[in-house]
């Protein structure tokens, strides 16, 4: 997943900014880390061993002030609005702004404290405020609309008229438009809506920083030596020495389910992982995703939308809720069906080891490798010895040597938030300096769940030649000390999708920031990390990184029967995705309908035909993608999206040379993954790809019919 950033400009209407305010904002800087410019090496760094949850909200309220001053001066400009006094002027306008915003991200989404969410509880609706404050803001819209509509355009770049039309739709999306009343309306609903999206992930951040303690090692019966010894020390680093940890996390929560003996704990680990935010205590999220989903209906009809999902779709590749839910409908049947298949190979097995069993959802994946050893005598505690994180994480560096002609290099001396953070340099072919990266690949508590990529400063060429600052986030259980940390296929994969999300910000080769690197469609944003998945199974990469302790490569043989099994469970994958993508859009086509949260998930998937053993993969009540901000709301179909174009991009690779074909790559390069939202990304697409994609490829990189 890629954090997109806080929209870069926020100013007010009407507000004079005194000297004595500017001065207060000075002093303000000296002393706090936050407002000073980053320095150091690598045209600066985050100076995360300075900054204090303390920091935060004067820091904010400073940089508020600076922007509202450089806002107000150049709506104050009386010259004729221009490209170059007007947009370009936004573009330099919030710099201490983004850079406070940014790190306070990292704060919220990796080391969020109980002092930290109450400044977020505190700061969320005064940064929503501030947003509309520019949204809202009649001389400056006033500006920007003279300038796209201006018959001198044709003087400007195609870069330039790309974001002067970004600019423009944004604003005018955002409700620059509307009459006053309706501004202030719109605004208390943003602010409302911030205070309950932070107010949702705290909930759900909670119930993570759970986990299911087991007293006896037989509790890990059928668990890998690996594992075992992690859940150990994961007890012990809980204050439960001797007993073992299973962490409320994905990463921690899906071995447990799929090599665990004990039904009856598989069980409640499973419950413990889906219930998050459902428990009808003071965590619980349905009575805010209610809120959220009237509010956001409300919103929509202020700004001129049939509902929330048609105001969210319209800028994405999609263009409408209906052709989103064209693609995610011709894939959810064949993915039932498949299903079904699944399933009855699963309870062949249960059946003849004669113990009662009816396949539920906690025995699913258990299950199913077994039927993965029976079909394909292929076990996946076979491949996970050869699954090493460091060792992955240099053959991701290797993919981006060959792909890119990145380098990467770890590094000293620059500040990190947290001790298991590591920065590296990245280098192009001939040397210079492109980037840093970021690593933190563990779990721990006040860190969400999951994966992801953030940008901790964009590339441009605008305001001096500026290089990109991104970094990758995991949740990977610590190994013992002195042991490797080994992860399950799955894992490895979403490593190298994230991954590409990373080198999709180092790649950015674009003039201004607002154009550059992630900053582009949400279910374009996808495409190029979806895509790098692929190179994690190249005999390149398998060869060489994928290997265990005492240096062997993973057996041929091993590697061939990881080919054959390719397709298998792609019906479970698929529908625990899909699930959860058809409730989020129609969540958001139900319009001002009241909605219950869990009887409206339970009546929709019913409807759909959900098979029984299945559960969505992220439940309402702590679905983060919809819930935790507007991001990925009416928009978690955007994988699917993306994956159409992943599956036919990548035949644009094997009917050439091969994975690593330099033809092939060099347009990848120029046209996806350097032109951040300089293009429209059909047209993106089509320049690198030659024509659009269809669905033949994705449908059968799934072993779905094709016809």
């Amino acid at each position: 997943m890629a954090k997109q950033g806080f929209f870069r400009l926020a100013a007010v209407l009407g507000v004079s900014v005194t000297m004595a305010g500017m001065a207060q904002a000075g002093e303000t800087a000296a002393a706090n880390p936050l407002l000073a410019k980053w320095t150091g090496p690598y045209q600066g760094v985050p100076a995360f061993d300075k900054v204090k949850v303390e920091h935060f909200k004067p820091a904010f309220e400073a940089a508020m002030a600076e922007q509202r001053a450089e806002i107000a001066k150049l709506t104050a400009n009386p010259a004729a609005p221009s490209f170059d006094n007007t947009i370009a002027g936004l573009e330099r306008a919030g710099r201490t702004f983004t850079r406070v915003y940014n790190v306070y991200g990292i704060w919220s989404s990796t080391l969020s404290t109980p002092d930290f969410q109450a400044v977020e509880q505190e700061m969320e609706p005064k940064l929503a405020a501030f947003q509309d404050e520019t949204n809202q803001n009649a001389p400056l819209f006033a500006r920007i609309a003279a300038v796209y509509e201006t018959r001198d355009r044709s003087k400007l770049t195609p870069e330039q008229k790309r974001l002067t039309w970004v600019y423009y739709t944004g604003f005018v999306r955002a409700g620059a438009r509307l009459d006053a009343t309706t501004k202030a309306r719109l605004s208390e609903i943003n602010q409302r809506l911030a205070t309950l999206f932070a107010t949702f992930s705290q909930n759900v951040l909670a119930d993570e920083d759970s986990a299911t303690f087991l007293e006896k090692e037989s509790d890990l019966a059928g668990m890998p030596a690996s594992y075992i010894s992690a859940a150990a020390a994961q007890a012990t680093e809980r204050g439960k020495k001797g007993q073992y940890a299973v962490v409320n996390t994905r990463s921690s929560m899906e071995p447990f389910l799929t090599y665990a003996s004990r039904r009856d704990l598989r069980e409640t680990v499973w419950k413990t992982y889906f219930s998050r935010g459902d428990h009808g205590d003071a965590h619980d999220n349905n009575k805010i995703i209610t809120e959220i989903l009237k509010l956001r209906a409300e919103r929509a009809k202020l700004l001129g939308y049939a509902t929330h999902a048609h105001w969210r779709v319209e800028n994405q590749m999609a263009k409408t809720p209906e052709r989103a839910m064209a693609l995610m409908e011709s894939v959810w049947k064949p993915a039932v069906a498949r299903v079904h298949e699944e399933v009855a190979d699963m309870q062949k097995i249960a059946d003849q080891e004669g113990q009662g069993v009816t396949i539920a959802p906690w025995d699913y994946r258990y299950y199913a490798e077994k039927v993965r050893k029976a079909k394909y005598d292929l076990d996946q505690n076979e491949i996970k010895p050869y699954l090493q994180l460091e060792k992955l994480r240099e053959g991701m560096f290797f993919v981006a040597g060959q792909l890119f002609g990145f380098q990467f290099q770890q590094v000293t001396g620059v500040p990190i938030a947290q001790p298991d953070v590591r920065v590296y340099e990245v280098k192009d072919a001939a040397g210079a300096h492109v980037g840093l990266w970021y690593f933190d690949p563990y779990a721990r508590a006040g860190k969400q769940s999951g994966a992801w990529m953030n940008e901790y400063r964009t590339q441009e060429r605008f305001d001096g030649n500026v290089t990109t600052i991104v970094s990758n986030n995991s949740n990977f259980v610590k190994a013992a000390p002195g042991e490797p940390v080994l992860i399950s296929w799955t894992d490895a994969r979403t490593l190298f999708h994230e991954f590409g999300h990373a080198l999709h910000g180092l790649s950015s080769n674009v003039t201004y920031p607002t154009l550059a690197g992630t900053n582009v469609a949400r279910d374009y944003v996808e495409f190029p990390s979806q895509l790098l998945e692929h190179w994690l199974e190249t005999p390149e990469v398998l060869n060489t990184y994928a290997v265990n302790v005492a240096g062997q490569p993973i057996p041929k043989a091993l590697v061939d029967k990881l080919e054959k099994a390719a397709r298998f469970n792609q019906g479970f994958a698929t529908v625990e995705y899909l699930a959860s993508a058809l409730v989020d859009m129609k969540l958001h086509l139900a319009g001002a309908t009241p909605i219950d949260p869990d009887a409206f998930e339970r009546d929709t998937l019913t409807a759909l035909g959900m098979p029984k053993e299945i559960v969505m993969r992220h439940r309402t009540p702590q679905f983060g993608h919809v819930f935790s901000s507007d991001g990925y709301s009416a928009g978690y179909y955007s994988y699917l999206w993306a994956d159409t174009l992943s599956a036919d991009a990548w035949t644009a690779f094997t009917e050439a040379g091969g994975p690593y074909d330099k033809a092939v790559a060099k347009r990848l390069r120029d046209n996806v993954f350097s032109a951040g939202n300089t293009v429209d990304p059909a047209d993106a697409y089509v320049a690198f790809r030659g024509r659009e994609a269809g669905t033949r490829a994705l449908m059968a990189e799934r072993g779905f019919p094709t016809n």
